[in-house]
């Protein structure tokens, strides 16, 4: 997948003597929302995108006599992180007492670059599984490839491919 990376100071001026323009960014790690299957939802992830989990906290982790969590609630994920590159995918449960997530709600997507377009196969077909696919992953006349689907747990994502010519 493409990474964003952070240039040192030394590394900006030394390209900067050279006439270069050099862009640099904070990293951008998507947070998900989920009604009580992030980590269902996160393992799934995980199976396509590989890695291990950064952190998993549970609410009955939080718990306290001034922050107290209703028993139905405790075994549910306040936090979940899941590395991908250089960027994480973050997730948690919503508390009941804040609503319910609207899953079919027309939402943001998550965009991922691929480094391959095999690689782009393997992140569609996989996160699109059980899923509706909007458009189906496709060739560009210029080499690029871009499919959009909404996975199984309601999240809409975006795979792209361009290829470097």
């Amino acid at each position: 997948m493409t990474r964003l990376h952070l240039i040192p100071f030394p590394v900006k001026q030394y390209v900067r003597t050279l006439g270069i323009n050099l862009i640099t960014m904070a990293l951008i790690n998507p947070h998900i929302n989920f009604n009580g299957n992030a980590e269902e939802a996160f393992t799934f992830y995980r199976s396509v995108f590989g890695g291990k989990f950064a952190k998993i906290i549970r609410y009955k982790d939080i718990s306290n006599p001034e922050y107290t969590v209703a028993e139905d609630e405790t075994n549910k994920i306040m936090h979940i992180s899941l590395p991908i590159g250089d960027n994480v995918l973050i997730g948690n449960d919503v508390p009941g007492f804040m609503g319910k997530v609207n899953e079919n709600e027309n939402r943001s997507k998550i965009s991922v670059s691929a480094e391959s377009r095999e690689e782009a196969d393997k992140l569609f077909y996989g996160l699109s599984a059980e899923g509706d696919i909007e458009v189906p992953i496709g060739d560009n006349p210029e080499g690029s490839c871009f499919g959009m689907f909404r996975d199984k747990y309601g999240i809409e994502w975006i795979v792209e491919f361009e290829s470097k010519f």
